[in-house]
């Protein structure tokens, strides 16, 4: 074991984070820590980092063994570039490196005298160079600032005029450059595109020594990991397996765990109307029983309630009025600021569709979709709305939001008509009760503003969700919770997102946002790769693309436009059929209607109206025969 961690444990007063918690990580294991907002993951990987102490178990690493923490590498120098700053990691062996140049150069300028003793160090300089990996390190450094999203021009950029997203890249780099023999990440997703979150997947399972994360990505968990360690109400368990065997374990586990507590509920409850029942008979012998019984219930081991619905976020949205067949059309759209994000956008969706939308980060999504709900204006093109299209919009930074009212007066305002109850019960549906429901919306953390966001949505009984990142800073329960409500939702969905374990679970096509134009792929995050393997491993620039890259992005768009054409002529082909069968209805009905009629003395015994009839009788049979064959031609397709 590189790691072993036994009995552990950590409270705050009266708080239990969790208790005896005990596990260990293998040389080469790739083991991930889950558990929902405030369970104790970054606490725990803070003990094993030494920056907690916990109370009570011990943290052992194996003889030798060197760790990182991404926490600790805080220290990125303003003054330096990118390169330097990544530099500085394997400054040793880059100064190694410089020594051997220096050395080549004395030994072409020596006598013969001082060679032999010039090339004996030189030799044992080269052999440590070698060692150390040193003639990959400077590739390597290119190599991890491409995978993270630099491009070369980046390379001299100052590092004081980075963002806090940017410097925290930066800081993995330089952790990933280090090459402990266990890396330790909490949440190290969070300021990576999905190129970079692939590349970085790629990275850490090939990476020789172990590594610990703390990540909500159940995409990039599944990927990476071949242990899961779960925190759940203060205690600590180890699954084998990646994250969908944990989630198949787990499931059967919290379904035999919650049977046998209804069970056990079940059968106190009938202990105790036993008891009653006894006590009422008022008897010694009846009273001398009940006892006895109250006893047999004392002794019982009671088990705790498993974590189920009731203990977490319910969400459901329902659609006020069904919206027409097409719900929103967008046509030769531009938008520019400093360099053109995209151009001659065309997009349709229509009614019930869930359609993601995806790309590099810079590339313009939150721009199109504050376009599509009218909080940014377009350079050039239109949006249009369908018939009874209503818009429900979850903003990723809830702007829609008031920081200065609370909780309850941002519903109470939104929603006047609600009583004070109803507020109350939807705000509780969403994990805020008791005095929660006054805190200032200013004051909540990330997790809990993107509760009362999608309190709202659910409040607005929209047809047309529109949804900016819905799954940040949100637990993989509650995730699981919007997957399923979506997944139910009977209204149309169009969102951003780089959850791709959410797009996988909820997506019935992509948008992939390339190249300045919109490539379509009709199924969920898995066909998209299936179909673009290539692509998801490059970054493409938002104005420029690769010869390669672009013959792609065309075959894509050819592909994605033949689909259209036959789905276009599905829907003819059945549309043509059913009206066809109606007209064939019609025929048999009226040819049935004229029999009955013939029938009659009134139309017998007069020529011509019999004559008329017969005659159209004889036309409806010929109607009906082209009608049969039309028909068949239409079925057989």
């Amino acid at each position: 074991m590189i790691l072993s961690c036994h009995d552990l444990g950590k409270s705050y007063g009266d708080n239990v984070i969790f208790s005896r918690a005990s596990f260990g990580i293998r040389e080469h294991e790739k083991a991930a820590i889950v558990g929902i907002n405030g369970a104790g993951k970054t606490t725990l990987v803070r003990m094993i980092a030494g920056e907690l102490t916990p109370d009570n178990g011990t943290v052992t690493f194996s003889k030798d063994s060197t760790f990182g923490y991404l926490a600790q590498e805080k220290m990125i120098r303003d003054e330096l570039t990118i390169l330097e700053e990544m530099e500085d990691t394997l400054r040793d062996v880059l100064e190694l490196e410089d020594k051997l140049r220096d050395m080549e150069s004395s030994i072409s300028a020596a006598s013969e005298e001082s060679l032999p003793v010039l090339m004996d160090q030189y030799h044992r300089m080269q052999v440590e160079f070698e060692q150390r990996n040193g003639y990959q390190a400077r590739s390597e450094i290119i190599g991890v600032l491409k995978g993270l999203g630099f491009s070369p021009e980046d390379h001299s950029r100052r590092c004081g005029t980075l963002s806090g997203g940017e410097k925290t890249r930066i800081a993995l780099g330089k952790l990933l450059l280090s090459s402990p023999d266990l890396i330790l990440l909490d949440e190290p997703t969070n300021h990576l595109d999905m190129n970079s979150v692939a590349w970085l997947e790629n990275y850490l399972s090939g990476y020789p020594g172990a590594v610990l994360i703390v990540s909500h990505d159940r995409y990039f968990i599944n990927r990476i990991a071949t242990k899961i360690i779960e925190i759940e109400s203060g205690k600590v368990s180890v699954f084998e397996g990646n994250y969908t065997k944990y989630a198949e374990l787990k499931k059967q586990q919290r379904d035999a765990a919650l049977r046998a507590w209804r069970n056990q509920q079940a059968q106190i409850r009938h202990q105790e109307e036993v008891i009653t029942r006894l006590r009422s008979f008022n008897r010694e012998k009846s009273i001398k029983r009940a006892e006895s019984r109250v006893k047999m219930l004392d002794r019982i081991e009671r088990l705790e309630k498993p974590q189920d619905a009731d203990d977490a976020m319910r969400l459901t949205l329902t659609p006020a009025i069904r919206s027409g067949r097409d719900v929103l059309k967008v046509e030769d759209l531009s938008k520019s600021f400093d360099s053109v994000l995209f151009s001659h956008l065309d997009l349709e969706i229509r009614r019930q569709e869930r359609v993601a939308l995806i790309g590099s980060n810079g590339t313009g999504k939150t721009t199109l979709l504050k376009i599509i709900t009218g909080l940014t204006p377009a350079d050039e093109g239109s949006v249009a709305l369908g018939t009874n299209v209503f818009i429900g919009y979850f903003d990723q930074e809830h702007q829609l939001l008031d920081s200065e009212k609370t909780l309850f007066e941002q519903l109470s305002d939104d929603y006047p008509d609600m009583t004070n109850t109803q507020i109350r019960d939807v705000l509780a549906a969403f994990l805020f009760t008791g005095d929660d429901v006054f805190k200032r919306i200013g004051d909540l953390s990330g997790g809990e503003r993107g509760r009362v966001s999608l309190a709202r949505l659910m409040l607005s009984n929209a047809n047309f969700l529109i949804l900016d990142e819905p799954t940040n800073h949100l637990d993989i329960l509650s995730r699981e919770i919007l997957e399923n409500a979506l997944v139910n939702y009977s209204g149309t969905v169009f969102y951003v997102s780089h959850d791709r374990y959410f797009i996988n679970q909820t997506a019935t096509r992509i948008l992939d946002l390339t190249g300045n134009t919109l490539i379509s792929y009709s199924g969920n995050y898995d066909y998209y790769l299936e179909k673009k393997d290539d692509l998801t491993r490059k970054i493409l620039g938002p104005e420029t693309i690769s010869p390669a890259a672009a013959d792609t992005v065309t075959d894509s768009k050819r592909k994605w436009e033949q689909e259209k054409e036959m789905q276009a002529r599905e829907r003819k082909r059945k549309n043509d059929l059913a009206k066809t069968e109606d007209e064939i209805n019609e025929c048999e009905v009226r040819q049935a209607q004229i029999d009955d009629l013939l029938t009659l003395e009134e139309n017998y015994s007069d020529p011509e109206k019999c004559a008329a009839l017969v005659r159209e009788k004889d036309s409806l049979t010929a109607r009906l025969e082209e009608l049969y064959e039309k028909w068949e031609e239409l079925a057989g397709d």
